[in-house]
Formats: structure tokens, sequence, C-alpha cells
């Protein structure tokens, strides 16, 4: 299983022998999967069956998809617009009694633009169910591209997620290993708190005493934060070898990657352990940056 990009472009193109046809489809990042399709007039019978294929194959992004057709044979019938050169020659008419001009020549008049129109001959039903399959065999061709090359991408994007997913275990296990999360040392400093608290508010009772030492003990203790991240992290990587559509849930992900480095770092009490935090939550920001190119 892949992950796929949301980012990508494809084109195909046939013909029959009336028209010539270019499908071209761009997809960019998006919330959903958002589709806007260009069709030719004429061909908006096309419309349904192809929104249904782009979503057999899409679930996220931004879609714009267009038809050009090049009609190959010239338009054989002429017809007049009866009811504009009318008006045309109203027109002529009125304005040549109110000037004393002479009114319009009907070849004149037959030159203005709309009054001489290009026909075409009415196509045969067969010929234009005919027509439809072949632009619908098109559409799946330039697809079939599309996928291909977002799927591309997505291998390379998952490469770069990876590799972020290994620096975040790093500092993580960087953190664990710190000094200040060793028992004797959280004791340490735990003692010399509570000895603080006790000169600063002489008659605090057992009772509250224990519940600060219970609070600075809380606060002291960030094993909880790590474990949620190394969880996280084996969730991550879970979802980018299950690949297709995880986006969505990585893009979750990262928020409670984010949520557990700034707790780390409003609980630290040491240099070392905050600068660690404060490389987590980097590292995750540009995680995430690159999570927003998934589908």
């Amino acid at each position: 299983m892949t992950v796929n990009s949301m980012t990508g472009y494809a084109r195909a193109q046939g013909q029959d022998a009336a028209v010539s046809w270019i499908w071209e489809i761009k997809t960019v990042n998006g919330r959903g999967l958002e589709l806007r399709t260009r069709l030719p007039g004429g061909y908006d019978f096309l419309d349904l069956p192809a929104r249904e294929q782009v979503q057999k194959r899409l679930k996220r992004g931004s879609v714009t998809l267009s038809l050009n057709i090049t009609r190959l044979q010239k338009a054989a019938n002429l017809a007049i617009n009866e009811d504009l050169l009318g008006q045309y020659a109203e027109l002529a008419r009125s304005w040549a009694a109110r000037t004393g001009l002479a009114a319009g020549s009907l070849d004149g008049l037959m030159a203005l633009r709309g009054v001489l129109e290009a026909g075409e001959a009415d196509e045969e039903q067969a010929v234009i169910e005919a027509r439809g399959a072949a632009l619908r065999a098109s559409l799946a061709q330039a697809l079939e591209a599309l996928t291909a090359m977002r799927a591309a991408e997505g291998g390379k994007l998952a490469a770069v997620l990876r590799g972020q997913l290994d620096e975040i275990d790093a500092l993580v296990r960087r953190a664990e290993g710190c000094a200040t999360l060793d028992p004797a040392q959280i004791k340490g400093r735990l003692k010399a708190q509570v000895l603080a608290l006790l000169e600063q508010v002489p008659a605090l009772s057992e009772e509250r005493l224990a519940q600060e030492a219970a609070l600075i003990a809380a606060k002291a203790d960030v094993r909880e934060e790590l474990d949620r991240l190394k969880a996280h992290l084996s969730a991550a990587r879970d979802m980018l070898a299950a690949g297709e559509a995880v986006g969505r849930k990585l893009d979750f992900l990262c928020q409670e990657f984010n949520r557990e480095a700034n707790t780390l770092c409003s609980k630290s009490g040491d240099v070392e352990l905050t600068r660690l935090g404060l490389a987590l939550k980097a590292v995750i920001e540009q995680f995430r940056e690159q999570v927003q190119n998934i589908e």
C-alpha cells in the first residue's frame, strides 16, 4: 500500500471521425474532495459520469477537470438568424427615415455579427453514445496517469515523514535518558521544594503538605507524556505502512504530538529537558506541514 500526495497533473487525448479531444486534470491540496468540471457546450451529459470516475479514484484534494473539443470537419450548413436580421433591417429603415441616408443593403446586413450562423448536421444517437464511451475511456487514462503521479510523489513524502518520525523517536529516547528523570533526582528536587514550602508556610497542615507534595511530584514526572509520545509514534508508523488516504488521521495525530510536547515543556524543570522539548516541537511542526500534502 502506498501513501498518495494530493498534488498532480495529467492529460489524455483521443478522437473519432468528427472531433478530437483533450482531457486535463489538475489536483492540489484540499480538506476534502472538491471537484470542478469545465465541459464544452453539448457535453454536459458527461458531467455526472466524469464525477463518478474521479470519486472512485481520488479521496481528497481540490480537483479541476476540463475537456477541450476540436471539430475536425468544417461545418457545412449555414443558417440565417431571421429574428436578428429583422431587427437590424428595422433599425436601418428607421435611421434612414430620420437621417435621410440610404438604408443598409442586404449583403451588408447579413455581414453583421450573429446574422449568418454556421450550423452542424445532427449526429445520430449511436455516434453520440460511441463518442461518450470513448471520452470516458480517455478520462480513465488521464486518471490512471494522475494517480500514478500522486503515488510517486506520495512515496517521496512518506520517506520524509518516516525520517521525521525517526527524529522524534530519537528526541524522546534522549528525554527518557535525561538525568532529571532519574527517580533519585526527582526525589531530591521534591524534598528541596517541600522544605522551601515549609519555610514559607511553617503552619502548613499535614494534609495540605501531602497535597502540595503530590502536585510537585506530578509536575516533576514527565514519563506519562513520553509514553504517549511513543504510542503516537507507533500509530503514525502504522498509518504510513497502511497507506492510502491517511492524511486526515495523521493530521489529527499531529495535534496529539503537539499536546504532549507542550506539556513536556511546561513540566520541565531542567534546561536540557526543555531544550529537548523545544526540539520536539520543531520537528513535530515540520511533520505537520508535510502531512498537509498527504491524501
